[in-house]
């Protein structure tokens, strides 16, 4: 081994890059000593020069955001309404699946639909709007999309 010889991580003898030195980036790890004990290699720490900080901060541009899609599309309304069919126990348990809503949530939306006929449940695209229709059909409610002013 040759004197002053310096390794790193990844470091193969033999290797092409053997004699050129670690990638930039990359840490020494140690260095070998001048005596004849080479077999025993010194730990060496070497402090890389820290990168200079900018003088001046970059500056961020803020873009105007382009409208939401619940500006440019109405939305549609899932409104679910009475009948004398399903139980207030088994609605409240469809909305708390349906929805993932809390079961205060989803008896309050019950009680609406049972006291004034009808409830608006959610406002969503069209696409999630028909998928929860279908879902709360799937279940035996009576349940109809409209589209939002």
């Amino acid at each position: 081994m040759q004197k002053n010889q310096y390794f790193w991580p990844g470091f193969r003898p033999g290797h092409a890059r053997a004699g050129i030195g670690p990638k930039q980036g990359q840490n020494l790890l140690f260095k070998a000593p001048n005596s004849t004990r080479q077999h025993q290699p010194a730990l060496l720490i070497c402090n890389m020069v820290e990168t200079a900080t900018p003088e001046t901060l970059p500056v961020i541009i803020d873009e105007p955001k382009e409208g939401t899609n619940s500006s440019l599309d109405p939305g549609f309304l899932v409104i679910c309404w009475n009948d004398p069919v399903n139980y207030m126990d088994y609605v409240t348990h469809v909305f708390q699946k349906v929805f993932g809503w809390s079961k205060s949530k989803a008896e309050f939306h019950m009680l609406q639909v049972h006291e004034q006929g009808k409830s608006v449940l959610i406002r969503e695209q069209l696409e999630k709007a028909e998928h929860y229709v279908h879902q709360l059909q799937r279940y035996s409610l009576h349940a109809t999309l409209e589209r939002d002013q």
